[in-house]
């Protein structure tokens, strides 16, 4: 599971359509392109397929080549080499700011990689890094989702190793490498995370 509460700024890529969901609601819906700077300097867009309730009359408002500040909830959707973004907007205005930009808080619940690294920082401060996935079930196959973790001003847990599952929340970035995106957390909250199903079993 992966849920983010975001706030993205950016350009619209073509003008809203009307679309209408299997109970008959109607929503608006346009691609957003947020331009980031990749790890090489180079600039990649990120495309975020956004989509609003509301009725014909909205529609107008949301021109290909617009830029608009999007806030809402993001949902990441992994479908083989392809992450795409779906933001659900709680939100649609004028962009404050002349950057594009995607920020916000994610909420996580995966398990742990392979790899636990205790670094140092600049200022020689500890901090533990680690990369976790999160699964979804797409028809007869798992898709996987990884997402970097970086832990400051906190002691690693006993419990943290490899294969456990977790739930984490904090500030969310998205990066670009190799013109593919790439999502890490700056962690606010970490927890064990104890199946309901898996304390029945026992």
């Amino acid at each position: 599971m992966i849920k983010c509460n975001i706030t993205a700024c950016g350009t619209i890529g073509r003008d809203a359509s009307m679309r209408t969901t299997k109970e008959e609601k109607t929503f608006l819906t346009f691609p957003l392109r947020v331009v980031l700077q990749g790890k090489d300097g180079r600039n990649e867009t990120v495309e975020i397929s956004v989509s609003k309730e509301g009725g014909q009359k909205k529609v107008s408002g949301y021109r290909n080549g617009l830029r608009v500040e999007v806030a809402g909830t993001l949902f990441l959707k992994r479908r083989g080499e392809k992450l795409y973004f779906n933001l659900f907007a709680d939100r649609i205005g004028p962009a404050a700011d002349i950057a594009d930009s995607i920020k916000g808080e994610l909420s996580f619940r995966g398990k742990v990689g392979k790899n636990i690294e205790e670094r140092k920082d600049k200022k020689d401060k500890s901090y533990t890094m680690f990369s976790a996935f999160s699964t979804e079930k797409v028809d007869e196959n798992f898709e996987y989702q990884w997402v970097r973790f970086f832990c400051f001003d906190r002691q690693r847990e006993e419990w943290l190793q490899p294969g456990v599952k977790v739930e984490a929340k904090g500030e969310m970035t998205v990066s670009v490498h190799n013109g593919k995106p790439d999502i890490s957390c700056r962690v606010e909250e970490l927890a064990q995370y104890i199946p309901e199903s898996d304390n029945f079993n026992q």
